[in-house]
């Protein structure tokens, strides 16, 4: 699913990746949107032909941008949105997401955040996992951390398999 994603992107964003600076943008944008995030930038920089340690850089960055305003003003978005009608639908779906992952991150604590955040499967990532940390009300230097070396372990395997296992396939 995250590689159609990734093509879907990389046609809609088609024309400006004809430079260096396109490519850059195009591997931001993917990978500070939800559900895609780093495992899709990565993915869109290999296919771009961006250097592994720029696209790498790039794709950390563009994914951690939103964790700290996840963790620390997330609750009150969310209180906001519930008393409104147009909104509290996707309240609803985000408190069910919340209570379906959060065990596998309270068994664990900190840990757990890093493994979530960090083992690129569906559902898991740097925007779940900050949502998470909050609706919890872990720490949030402690939350912040664990995302950030979440996402570094995420972009390492994605890097693997971008450059490494991709780059075989392309």
């Amino acid at each position: 699913m995250t590689e159609a994603l990734v093509e879907f992107f990389l046609n809609i964003f088609g024309g400006i990746t004809g430079s260096e600076l396109g490519k850059s943008v195009t591997v931001f944008i993917v990978s500070i949107l939800p559900i895609i995030e780093l495992r899709g930038g990565m993915i869109a920089a290999a296919l771009l032909k961006v250097s592994l340690v720029k696209g790498f850089i790039i794709c950390f960055i563009g994914n951690i941008l939103p964790v700290p305003f996840i963790i620390w003003f997330i609750r009150k978005i969310l209180d906001w949105m519930r008393n409104v009608k147009a909104f509290s639908k996707i309240v609803k779906w985000l408190d069910k997401k919340v209570v379906d992952k959060k065990g596998q991150i309270e068994k664990f604590g900190f840990w757990g955040l890093v493994a979530f955040v960090g083992i690129p499967l569906p559902g898991t990532g740097a925007w779940t996992g900050s949502l998470i940390a909050a609706m919890l009300n872990m720490d949030k230097k402690k939350a912040f951390l664990a995302c950030t070396i979440g996402v570094l372990l995420a972009g390492v395997i994605m890097a693997i398999f971008s450059y490494g296992v991709l780059g075989l396939v392309f």
